[in-house]
């Protein structure tokens, strides 16, 4: 069996060739150019060549920027358009590392896909082959993938589950490995600075400027645009009140933004859409595990199926998740048992 290695020119790619190659595994690299050229995406390449060659693996460039502007760019900011807080990373992982890339390696007779992140795939009983966090609680990447569909991920590699970040520096080092791109990679890779709001006001037709209002209907300022806001934002609303105020929802029909203390920020639960179910919600248990932002733990939910979505209920008290986030559905032991895009929270009774 052939696996395909996806190299991205940072370390944690990197260092998975490696214990992929040293593992016995007969490999082969690919590299997906996402991004416009320049010195970063250069560089990238020559210094992939380089430890490939050292190595013994061949590389294979893709050239996928087309692709990565209609799937993930492009939907990143009609996301914004239309008042969500979208995931790229989490739509980028089915589209393109194990869509469009795994396609490309598919081409060049792989079987199958490994990658750096760190999540793992292990067996769970009439389940089958699932996947679940991996070691690292700080960068476990499981909730990234959870919009992958199953059937693909039975055919990836993950050989960072069980390392921690803090360690593969050292152990590329310890190899005579140097990674082209050695720094942290960026949250959003496509947006320079991680200023996304230059980003989007820079490809122009963003909405513009309309009324701050109270729960009540109260009109207490104007906002600059709806895409310059997320749900649970405290800071950089322009407002002096009584006391601090939070965002609560952005109605987009009226371009309006609602905000209100910090009370009126939980929500009873969410409603999720774009469905991807990794295994039987017939047999998923009572409570579930659900994590709707990366830095945030995953929190006891009840759930219920309504045609493609699912309703979630939390039991414990809960911040308003965004639209456009991932909630990610988890078990106990921390196997994924699916995941959506959260289209709206539940309103309070």
């Amino acid at each position: 069996m052939k696996t395909a290695v996806a190299v991205s020119g940072g370390m944690d790619s990197l260092l998975a060739l490696a214990l992929m190659r040293a593992g016995g595994h007969e490999v082969l690299a690919v590299h997906g150019r996402f991004l416009p050229s320049g010195p970063d995406s250069d560089k990238a390449i020559a210094g992939l060549a380089e430890a490939c060659a050292r190595l013994g693996v061949p590389l294979h460039v893709a050239d996928l920027r087309r692709e990565f502007e209609r799937e993930v760019v492009a939907p990143f900011a009609d996301a914004y358009r239309q008042g969500r807080t979208p995931n790229p990373c989490a739509v980028c992982n089915p589209r393109m590392k194990f869509g469009a890339l795994f396609r490309f390696a598919l081409s060049l007779g792989a079987d199958a896909l490994a990658t750096g992140h760190y999540a793992r795939l292990e067996e769970r009983g009439p389940s089958g082959l699932l996947l679940t966090r991996g070691g690292d609680p700080d960068k476990d990447q499981s909730y990234f993938l959870s919009l992958v569909p199953i059937e693909t991920l039975r055919r990836a590699h993950f050989p960072l589950g069980d390392i921690c970040k803090r360690d593969v520096p050292e152990t590329l080092a310890g190899l005579g490995l140097t990674p082209p791109l050695p720094g942290e990679s960026q949250e959003i890779c496509f947006v320079p600075g991680d200023d996304y709001q230059t980003f989007l006001t820079r490809r122009g037709n963003m909405p513009g400027t309309g009324p701050i209002r109270l729960e009540d209907g109260t009109v207490i300022g104007r906002h600059k645009g709806l895409w310059r806001h997320t749900q649970g934002q405290r800071r950089g609303l322009g407002i002096a009140w009584t006391e601090p105020l939070y965002v609560l929802d952005k109605r987009v029909a009226d371009n309006t933004l609602i905000v209100g203390p910090k009370p009126s920020l939980h929500a009873p639960g969410c409603v999720a859409w774009q469905v991807n179910f990794m295994t039987d919600p017939a047999g998923w248990p009572e409570v579930v595990m659900l994590q709707t932002r990366y830095r945030q733990r995953a929190r006891p939910a009840r759930f219920a199926v309504d045609g493609s979505r699912l309703v979630f209920h939390f039991i414990e008290e809960h911040t308003r998740p965004a639209p456009g986030q991932v909630a990610a559905v988890y078990d106990e032991a921390g196997a994924v048992l699916g995941g959506g895009v959260i289209e709206h929270a539940l309103e309070r009774p």
